[in-house]
């Protein structure tokens, strides 16, 4: 059984006044996406035009749930075994994420998910899942 906490230091994210309202939720433990005001669609990863339509965007809060798509574990890299994995969140969208607080040895594909945030150096915490 090998076993995964959250990992102890990620770098500090990017913070510009394109997605600050994205690190302020996350201060607050609350997960956005992106929503199109034209087509009304959720797109990952955050932009200012809608990927589908080009129409402008406005921030959603999202479930925070989800299924993992796929996933891989790495033993060899660092001194913990992690996690990266694809999750395809209830709104649709998939984003690339770390799953944390589990037995990596029962991560499986289709597994349901939800959002935890996990610290930086000095920043705004990111999101991971964890099994729901």
């Amino acid at each position: 059984m090998t076993s995964a906490t959250t990992p102890g230091s990620f770098p500090a994210p990017a913070e510009w006044p394109d997605n600050a309202e994205f690190w302020q939720a996350a201060r607050e433990h609350r997960l956005l996406l992106k929503h199109c005001d034209a087509c009304g669609k959720p797109h990952w990863y955050p932009r200012m035009l809608c990927p589908f339509c080009m129409g402008t965007t406005h921030w959603k809060a999202s479930s925070g749930h989800g299924t993992v798509y796929s996933f891989s574990v790495t033993r060899r890299a660092g001194p913990e075994p992690f996690c990266i994995a694809y999750v395809t969140l209830d709104e649709g969208v998939s984003m690339m994420t770390h799953i944390v607080n589990c037995d990596l040895d029962a991560v499986h594909i289709g597994q349901r998910v939800r959002v935890v945030f996990a610290p930086t150096e000095n920043g705004a915490p990111v999101p991971t899942f964890t099994p729901a």
